[in-house]
């Protein structure tokens, strides 16, 4: 067995041949297996991170409820869900402030191993990036008041629908209108909150939004959600491409804090009980 496992060797270079094989061979099963000589993984973004007790998240401030500044301090759905996620890694987060358009620079140049900043899942891409599952629908809903007849999108025929103009909405809305749907569109409104505003008044029957404009809204009685949502837009955790390890392990996380209900009570924090900032 030995002798068809390792062959004589004839010469010197034989030797080295062989042994570099051996090493080779050595490292595919460590891939395929997770593991390295140094017992830390072949993700040497994980490693790192192992080393230094820290999790650094490239994030956009700005963008709230998910990324905010709050008494110079960094605060939102997804400082709060970064956190939850490294404390699950046995981590501490740390906050890299960044840029929509310098994000995926940050994780391909290792200033970040982690990017959590209200990021819709984007297969273009990947080729520079990887992605958690998903964490949060920020597509398009219907609201209607609460006592409407309104029952869905097939229930708008002669209905008046506000959306803000030039947004995912209106497109949602008109290509609602394209594929035969028979409603009156009005797209005057500026942003969500006067969509949203004009079916309170009842200037409107209904208004398409996206899911977070929405949430944070309803927070006042008289207006309700009709399910399903009209779109699906995920927002995602975005790593590296070499990140696989740390990857799953993220993902397992994420998993864990749904379970435990982690995402209700983060709901319920930014979507319900905090105050928007004036």
């Amino acid at each position: 067995m030995d002798a068809l496992l390792f062959p004589k060797l004839r010469r010197p270079l034989d030797f080295v041949a062989a042994l570099g094989l051996l090493s080779y061979a050595l490292l595919a099963l460590g891939a395929e297996l997770g593991a390295s000589v140094a017992g830390q993984g072949l993700d040497p973004v994980w490693a790192q991170a192992q080393a230094r007790g820290t999790l650094r998240v490239a994030i956009e401030f700005g963008f709230y409820p998910f990324t905010w500044m709050e008494n110079g301090a960094p605060a939102g759905y997804d400082v709060d869900l970064a956190r939850a996620v490294a404390a699950k890694l046995g981590l501490e987060a740390e906050f890299v402030p960044s840029g929509l358009d310098a994000i995926y620079d940050d994780l391909a140049a290792g200033r970040a191993d982690m990017a959590a900043s209200a990021l819709p899942y984007a297969p273009e891409q990947g080729w520079r990036a990887s992605f958690s599952s998903f964490y949060f629908n920020a597509g398009q809903v219907l609201i209607v008041p609460q006592d409407s007849p309104i029952t869905g999108a097939d229930a708008l025929a002669g209905r008046s629908v506000a959306v803000p103009l030039g947004s995912d909405a209106d497109t949602q809305a008109r290509r609602m209108l394209a594929s035969g749907a028979d409603f009156v569109l009005r797209a005057e409104y500026d942003t969500p909150a006067d969509a949203l505003a004009a079916v309170r008044t009842g200037d409107v029957d209904a208004a398409i939004v996206d899911n977070a404009s929405a949430l944070i809204d309803l927070q006042r009685p008289g207006l309700r959600m009709l399910e399903p949502a009209l779109t699906l837009e995920p927002y995602v955790l975005a790593f590296a491409p070499q990140s696989f390890e740390l990857r799953e392990r993220v993902n397992q996380a994420l998993d864990e804090l749904r379970r435990e209900g982690f995402f209700d009570q983060l709901g319920r924090k930014w979507f319900v009980e905090a105050q928007p900032p004036r």
